[in-house]
């Protein structure tokens, strides 16, 4: 016999010495002679239910029976049979007697009779409703009867509970007992406490006490015609009050009426077993009961059964009874998720299903399961949550994401998939007012940092946008720091043409954080290039952005004049921008793929296979073919490609740091080639150049070949020829290879100003010309003319491709001439 704990009670208060729970209000109805209570654990304050019954004396037979109720309760286990958590027996003062109570604490659960009457269901929700419950308390009675062998004796509408997540559960075993099958020919008792079971629930071989017929029954016999009580009590409404009501089958569904009749078959040996009441009756095949059931074998289905039932879900879940979904289907999906066997789809039907609660229980239920889903490796899941942060994002509080959500979703700035960077960079703005100035300014800003060069345009021009949406939310130094450098360095000179206007943007709705030095030194110069940017779009916006500075600017000179000067130092005016709607901008979805992008050859960094292009938010002046920008020498607005400038600038705080040199040599940002205009020469040099430019050239151009250049000899300067001592210049060093004239060393290099812009020789690709028959001895240009290549002349057998070979010298130049003249006449 099960052993109890007795205690006195001593003095006042609950009647019981250390007992772990408080007793509250009870219910209105309970099972028998219990009395139903609610209650509370005295350890963390958690709900649960507790039963009372109390007896004059401790052998008293309800005291008995309910001592029989609590072993059975103990030991059996199962997911429909109510949830035992503690006993205990003792004596409490009822006025001048002591009454021997027995109290039994178990999960928190509801009467059935009032959980009904509380949800007030109705039509299909409500016999959906009821055919789940009914799948419950038949699988119970199942295991009693076919598993364990053990007669229940009392199913009926007061011995089922409903817990909180609306499951039904069967309880009030005062009753049980063994199925004692072994001797059949016995008339003693089976059931030792059927007194306790009311006349109107008892089958005829109960009432009749006919052990020996009972016996040879099945042993779900008795318990088979309780089910049949328990649905009339249910579709009826009113409670059983006389066996006869059970013919009375007007309110029982046609889809169950058929089973309904064998449960009450008069031959015991004939009534269902209650297993096939559960495969077979056509009333327990609705959605509710599919859905529930699906979601219970979860772990055993394959990933596309999932994907296909979750898809589904959001639909299914609107037709169900809303009380259902949120307390029995939310916290099974919730579950489903936190331990991984539900896929990423079933993340938008829990954000669904919890947008029905209100803000406390939404706090409470799903927030919970939310953070941890952050710390998933599945990348769909981590997407999905991405995708809606807007949705739940507002209720996580500030130490939540600094301290367990920021720095998983971190790992996304850095992820190879284009597309999870840009979620993450999206999901800043939801996020980044909750973080603290420390994980902003040593952690944040490094990663945007790192994707404003990103290989991506479209994520390039979100992280500008993003840094002008969370400005506020840093301090001046991080401002000052960043801003300016991230803004102008970064973003004006980008190959993308949104991107600059992004950055242009992004300097209007900041223009309150920057001081009246910064304006005119290092914004303005920026902006005023790009109103003649290839671009429609950058240059509107830029325009728009230029009045905007200046009118800063007029502001502070009036405030100067009038001899403000407190206000004129102050680090800002305020001015709305004529481009105002950033954060809606920001926004935007730039994720679409399988578009082109408008924007010019970046680097090869850019060829991505995940091209992400931008909305017509972004490039709302871009045309249908894609206009190319590639960077040239000879164009007006050289940028700098962003492959270059991640290799050469990691940090805003670097640019900080080198901004001197920046802005002294451009040449390192790609700015040099800005101001087109170069130094004009003297005019009287210029003429004299033009006019040796207009000279006929007779020297003939040696066929290109290493040999030949080799070869070649050196003609002398004549000194005493006075045309061309003053404009004759060397050939400059950066020559096409084909000039075969040594460039002469008379001149001193350092002096020649011309030198840079001397033309070189003209090329020929056909034979050399043979130099004209001179007049008389005294042609100037035929003295210095070269003769022409011998076409007989065999190559040096060890020149070796020309290398390593000295050219052989002339003999005598004077007879060279001589032969040439002595030919010509």
């Amino acid at each position: 016999m099960f052993k109890f704990l007795k205690e006195v009670v001593a003095g006042s208060g609950s009647g019981l010495k250390d007992f772990p729970y408080t007793i509250g209000e009870p219910y209105a109805s309970a099972w028998g002679s219990w009395t139903h209570h609610r209650g509370t654990s005295k350890d963390d304050g958690s709900p649960v239910s507790i039963f009372s019954l109390s007896g004059s004396n401790p052998q008293d037979r309800h005291l008995v029976a309910g001592r029989n109720g609590v072993k059975r309760l103990r030991t059996v286990r199962h997911p429909n049979i109510l949830s035992f958590l503690h006993s205990t027996e003792a004596e409490v003062p009822d006025g001048p007697a002591m009454k021997h109570t027995i109290y039994i604490v178990t999960e928190p659960v509801t009467p059935l009779s009032e959980k009904l009457k509380e949800l007030n269901l109705g039509g299909t929700q409500r016999d959906e409703y009821f055919a789940w419950g009914l799948h419950q308390i038949s699988k119970a009675v199942s295991f009693l009867n076919n598993d364990c062998k053990l007669v229940h004796g009392n199913v009926c509408v007061t011995s089922v509970v409903v817990t909180q997540t609306l499951d039904w559960k069967l309880h009030a075993f005062d009753v049980l007992s063994e199925f004692d099958a072994n001797n059949e020919a016995s008339n003693s008792p089976m059931l030792q406490f059927e007194w306790l079971v009311g006349t109107q629930y008892k089958p005829m071989e109960l009432t009749k006490s006919d052990w020996v017929s009972i016996r040879k029954s099945p042993p779900w016999a008795i318990d088979s015609w309780g089910l049949g009580c328990l649905i009339y009590e249910l579709f009826s409404g009113a409670k059983l009050t006389r066996t006869e009501d059970l013919r009375n089958t007007a309110s029982i569904p046609k889809s169950l009426l058929p089973d309904y009749q064998r449960l009450l078959s008069s031959a015991p040996s004939r009534r269902m077993n209650p297993s096939k009441l559960i495969d077979n009756s056509e009333f327990f095949q609705n959605k509710l009961v599919e859905t529930i059931q699906f979601m219970e074998v979860l772990n055993l289905k394959d990933s596309v059964e999932k994907d296909s039932f979750f898809r589904k879900l959001p639909n299914i879940a609107e037709q169900l009874p809303r009380e259902i979904v949120l307390k029995k289907l939310l916290p099974v999906l919730a579950s489903a998720l936190e331990f991984g066997s539900a896929a990423a789809p079933a993340l938008v039907v829990l954000l669904k299903m919890g947008s029905w609660l209100p803000a406390d229980q939404f706090s409470a239920k799903v927030l919970p399961t939310i953070v941890k889903l952050f710390a998933s490796n599945d990348r769909a899941i981590r997407v999905s949550l991405l995708q809606h942060i807007d949705q739940f994002g507002e209720s996580l509080t500030a130490q939540t994401v600094d301290e367990q959500v920021f720095p998983h979703v971190a790992t996304g700035f850095s992820d190879t998939s284009a597309f999870l960077r840009e979620l993450t960079l999206k999901s800043m703005l939801v996020l980044a007012p909750k973080l603290s100035q420390r994980t902003i300014s040593g952690s944040l800003l490094k990663y945007l940092s790192k994707l404003q060069v990103d290989e991506e345009p479209a994520i390039r021009t979100n992280t500008t946008i993003l840094l002008g949406n969370i400005a506020n939310y840093m301090n001046d130094g991080t401002r000052k720091r960043v801003l300016i450098n991230a803004f102008t360095v970064r973003a004006l000179r980008d190959t993308f043409p949104p991107a600059r206007a992004a950055g242009i943007m992004a300097l209007s709705v900041t223009s309150s954080y920057y001081e009246m030095t910064e304006i005119a030194t290092r914004i303005l110069p920026n902006v005023v290039v790009l109103t003649f940017d290839p671009d429609s779009d950058v240059r509107t916006k830029a325009f728009q952005a230029t009045d905007q500075f200046l009118q800063i600017a007029k502001q502070h000179h009036e405030k100067l004049t009038m001899g403000d000067n407190s206000a004129a130092e102050a680090t800002g005016i305020q001015l709305k921008p004529g481009n105002a709607g950033l954060l809606g901008w920001a926004m935007s979805s730039l994720t679409q793929k399988g578009k082109g992008s408008d924007h010019g050859p970046v680097s090869s960094a850019n060829a991505s296979d995940s091209q992400i292009s931008a909305t017509s938010s972004v490039t709302s002046d871009n045309r249908s073919s894609t206009v190319a920008y590639a960077p040239s020498t000879s164009s007006s607005l050289d940028q700098t490609a962003p492959a270059s400038a991640r290799s050469s600038v990691d940090g805003w705080g670097e640019v900080e740091n080198d901004n001197t040199q920046e802005e002294n040599g451009s040449d390192k940002e790609g700015w040099d080639d800005v101001d087109p205009f170069d130094e004009k020469p003297p005019p009287s040099l210029l003429s004299n150049i033009q006019a040796a430019q207009k000279r006929p050239v007779v020297q003939p151009k040696q066929p290109v070949s290493n040999s030949s250049r080799l070869n070649q000899p050196k003609v002398p300067k004549p000194e005493e020829d006075p045309l061309w001592g003053s404009i004759a210049a060397p050939a400059p060093k950066n020559a096409s290879k084909s000039s075969d004239i040594k460039p002469s060393t008379s001149h001193n290099d350092d002096d020649d100003l011309w030198g840079s812009i001397a033309a070189p020789p003209p090329k020929s690709a056909g034979k050399p010309l043979k130099p004209p028959p001179a007049a008389n001895s005294d042609d100037l240009w035929g003295a210095i003319a070269a003769p022409p290549p011998s076409t007989k002349a065999r190559p040096l057998a060890s020149s070796g491709r020309g290398r390593g070979t000295k050219p052989a010298q002339p003999k005598l130049g004077a007879q060279r001439i001589g032969r040439t003249s002595s030919t010509g006449m």
